[in-house]
């Protein structure tokens, strides 16, 4: 399935606010790393001739659109995140002419192609960077420059404007011997922040995104771009903060969300949107929690993005010394953050859907379980309905839908990523607030390169990503899981994570529910089933098209059921195996009364009266490996009736999860949607 295939959504069905509605409201994305994608020379590294060559496999596999991690000329200092020339395609990824190829293939396909952004910072090898270290250069102040500390000789340790630390490891200021001052790198210090400040940074910025639209893109994906407004004093004052046990304060305070954000990002849609059609425009929300902020940038009346990522539902698992210490996820903090970001967005805007991408961990390690392969597929499924069945665009990381998993490093060489490298040094060698061997645990859990292992195509010695007798290894190490975890043995297998994948895109092209519902959360405080439910007026959802229900009958029709209890039609409808009979004995006997079991106050939950004027889906994911009793404001919404026709899709075969339902138990990572 392509886009072509997705359901036109009319004005009736509200999504972020607009009208007509965005045509990304039903669409999904997927995010490639080009670097680690597919490699076609035999160098070692992904290159766009390579993404152009699998363009195939992600048009098989439903995705709408794709977007780029950076193939800007960089000297890959943080891996294409540091840009010396926006307007050129590093060699190692190829040139314009195949860039060219791969925008008119995809285009062909039915899919748009969305290229990361990346002007909080540039290169240190920037041509502007390097005009700036001149003080009587035109682009003097295009980069955030300080002198040294009063009473300190610049260039010596303590001379740094203040303590602020990177995020990379190390201080937020480097030394230029040759202006005589410090710059700013929030980042890596080759990624000198840029002055939005200055109208001329700003201008020459959005001049660059319009020659890339008028050469065909669709859009951009736009990196840390809430911290391009900074926090500064009147008269330039750049305050410090509280000194932390590596000798640095957070430099985070002083820049995100700053006073100028909205003024920049407004002005940023009017120099290179206005007047456009058919882009897609994401920003990397840093400092953005969920909540008012987050409506505000993203709703269309305000006319600067159409999406954004908040990432809180990503930091439930930090421990005290942050990521690199992590702890077990909490379901009930996952249900807490998952719910503001939607709740922020309810009334108008809209939400980035995803759970991994180039900068996380791989969820199904993660928060999944990998103890076996069986178990594997099941999490893997289980977090996919979960995420994709919120409201929102979805966003699909490379390899995702494959279930793939964390690397299995052992050791600090066999690490590319230079945050993960340089805060190992720093918090083992150097600052030793943590012990090699829990520091080498925290990046086996959480470091970025988890996500940046080669992609998984075929069993063959590099997992297909490079030629087998290649001169040159892959620039990461393959995961050796891949003889089982990959593409080739997926793509035919309908039980396989990939067919899910498909199934989940094809419900959000053509289920209006599933595009644009209403969300609410059931059951928060339950730490094994996270449920909710998703709706829309009957008459809404039929001038939609209502295409994807397969269900006969509205919720009233239970003539047929069992007992009266359960909506099994005994004529039309079976349930098999040994969870079919035990659930056909409990409904005779009885004992499948879910309305029986004790319930809380459900005011929070769907009322009876209002669902029959709503076509709504129960959405149920068990999130452990163990079994779990279906949870009070569920089993309430269901209302003691089950009928397998109106499974709409399941973790496990519909029988079984029709019989889940009916029996109040699910299994270890099911989950199901159901048609209420």
């Amino acid at each position: 399935m392509t886009s072509t295939q997705r359901i036109e959504l009319p004005d009736g069905v509200r999504t972020n606010g607009a009208s007509p509605n965005p045509w990304w409201a039903n669409s999904v994305v997927y995010q490639i790393y080009p670097r680690s994608f597919q490699d076609t020379n035999g160098d070692g590294i992904g290159d766009l001739r390579g993404i152009t060559q699998r363009l195939d496999y992600l048009a098989r596999l439903g995705v709408d659109v794709i977007w780029l991690s950076p193939v800007y000329k960089s000297p890959q200092d943080d891996n294409g995140y540091d840009i010396a020339d926006y307007q050129q395609i590093d060699p190692m990824f190829g040139t314009l002419d195949d860039m060219d190829a791969l925008l008119a293939k995809a285009h062909r396909l039915g899919m748009k192609v969305v290229m990361d952004l990346v002007v909080n910072h540039t290169s240190d090898e920037h041509p502007w960077f390097q005009a700036s270290r001149d003080k009587s250069d035109q682009h003097a102040d295009w980069y955030w420059w300080r002198p040294a500390k009063p009473g300190h000789e610049p260039g010596t340790p303590g001379a740094e404007p203040n303590h602020w630390g990177s995020y990379f490891g190390g201080s937020a200021w480097q030394y230029d011997p040759k202006r005589g001052e410090y710059y700013l790198h929030q980042f890596s210090k080759k990624q000198p922040d840029l002055n939005w400040e200055n109208p001329a940074v700003r201008h020459a910025v959005y001049d660059m995104m319009n020659w890339w639209m008028d050469r065909g893109i669709d859009g951009f994906r736009m990196d840390v771009i809430t911290l391009i407004s900074k926090h500064i004093g009147p008269n330039g004052e750049m305050e410090d903060g509280e000194i932390g046990p590596e000798g640095y304060s957070n430099v985070y305070w002083f820049c995100e969300d700053g006073p100028r954000l909205d003024e920049f990002l407004q002005e940023m849609h009017r120099e290179v949107f206005d007047g456009r059609d058919g882009y897609m425009t994401v920003g990397e929300g840093t400092g953005i929690e969920g909540g008012p902020r987050d409506e505000h940038i993203t709703d269309p009346a305000n006319r600067e993005l159409d999406m954004l990522f908040v990432f809180t539902h990503l930091d439930i698992d930090h421990g005290e010394g942050g990521k690199w210490t992590p702890k077990p996820m909490k379901l009930s903090d996952l249900k807490r953050t998952m719910a503001s970001q939607q709740n922020a967005v309810a009334g108008r805007g809209w939400a980035s859907i995803f759970l991994d991408n180039h900068d996380q961990p791989r969820v199904v390690s993660r928060w999944g379980d990998t103890s076996s392969d069986e178990m594997r597929v099941k999490s893997a499924k289980a977090l996919a309905l979960l995420a994709h069945l919120h409201r929102g665009t979805p966003y699909i990381y490379q390899g995702e839908e494959l279930g793939m998993t964390n690397a299995g490093f052992t050791r600090l060489d066999q690490y590319r990523d230079l945050e993960s490298i340089n805060m190992y040094h720093q918090r083992v060698d150097e600052a030793k607030v943590e012990s090699a061997d829990d520091m080498m645990a925290g990046l086996a859990a959480q470091s970025r390169d988890n996500a940046r292992t080669p992609m998984q195509w075929d069993a063959s010695k590099y997992a297909g990503f490079t030629a087998e007798y290649a001169p040159t290894e892959p620039w990461i190490g393959v995961n050796p899981n891949h003889d089982v975890i990959n593409a080739e043995a997926q793509m035919d297998d309908p039980n396989s994570v990939f067919a899910f994948y498909q199934r989940l895109i094809e419900l959000r092209h053509t289920n209006p529910i599933v595009a644009a519902g209403d969300w609410t959360l059931l059951d928060p405080d339950d730490e094994q089933v996270y449920d909710f439910v998703r709706s829309l007026p009957v008459s809404t959802a039929a001038a939609a098209g209502d295409a994807a229900f397969h269900a006969a009958g509205s919720t009233a029709d239970t003539a047929n059921s069992i007992g009266g209890v359960a909506g099994f039609d005994t004529a039309n409808s079976t349930v098999t195996g040994e969870r079919g009979i035990e659930a056909e004995n409990a409904a005779i006997a009885g004992l499948a009364n879910l309305e029986a079991a004790e319930a809380p106050d459900t005011a929070d939950a769907p009322d009876a009266a209002d669902s029959k004027a709503r076509r709504s889906l129960l959405v149920v994911v068990n999130c452990s490996s163990h079994s779990a009793h279906l949870p009070a404001q569920a089993a309430a919404a269901l209302d003691g009736k089950v009928d397998p026709s109106r499974i709409v899709l399941s973790t496990t075969d519909p029988d079984d999860a029709a019989a889940s339902l009916l029996l109040g138990k699910l299994s270890a990572w099911e989950g199901i949607v159901y048609e209420l």
